[in-house]
């Protein structure tokens, strides 16, 4: 079990690396790795992975987002709640149904807690909450219509929150987790599609509406 677990220093011989390489990439969620305490801690298994990835040319293209890779019918909800807090409970409780997300309750911890530092909110009536964990293998989304106003994301313009995407992301995802967040943030902007998924009362019509 031991020689399934690598150190910092077993993970630079064994990329032939500098020791401070290997801690910059773990720092900055670029390789899949955790912490145990203080200290990082990489799979052997999930290093050879990520090495065959970049060697074999098989790493996700730069600015490749595909929606139906990442959302289904099933993770689209309609929200009927007035605060930020019910609505991310309720969101983070369907977010955890896929089989990506493998602790409903540190993603739904980690989602309140990051709400808690700064507003996900980013204007047009849009919050896109999201976090990155090592819990989580790998990106998926759910979706929030809310049939009312939710008064207190406090975002910049002030406009009420009415739709909200919640994205969570494996930990070493770190490029794919920004391509989403930036593709979603541009796709939302559309204030035709925005009007059209207020309207609309049926999960697949959303999905249809955003995968077209």
């Amino acid at each position: 079990m031991e020689d399934d677990i690598l150190t910092i220093e077993e993970v630079a011989k064994y990329l032939r690396v500098s020791e401070r390489t290997v801690y910059d990439w773990a720092q900055k969620g670029e390789i899949p790795s955790g912490k145990i305490g203080t200290v990082w801690r990489f799979k052997k298994a999930e290093i050879e992975h990520w090495v065959n990835q970049r060697l074999s040319g098989s790493a996700r293209p730069e600015g490749e987002i595909k929606v139906k890779n990442i959302l289904s019918p099933e993770r689209i909800v309609f929200l009927n709640h007035v605060t930020k807090h019910d609505a991310l409970v309720e969101l983070s409780d369907n977010l955890a149904t896929a089989p990506q997300i493998k602790d409903g309750k540190e993603l739904q911890a980690e989602i309140l807690k990051r709400e808690d530092l700064v507003s996900t909110a980013i204007g047009r009536g849009i919050a896109i909450p999201h976090v990155r964990l090592s819990s989580i293998t790998d990106l998926v989304v759910s979706l929030g219509i809310s049939k009312c106003d939710i008064m207190d994301f406090s975002a910049l313009d002030d406009v009420p929150v009415r739709i909200v995407l919640m994205i969570g992301a494996a930990y070493n995802q770190h490029n794919y987790y920004l391509q989403t967040l930036a593709y979603f943030t541009s796709k939302l902007k559309d204030p035709a599609l925005r009007e059209a998924l207020l309207k609309s009362e049926d999960p697949v019509e959303v999905y249809n509406l955003l995968t077209k």
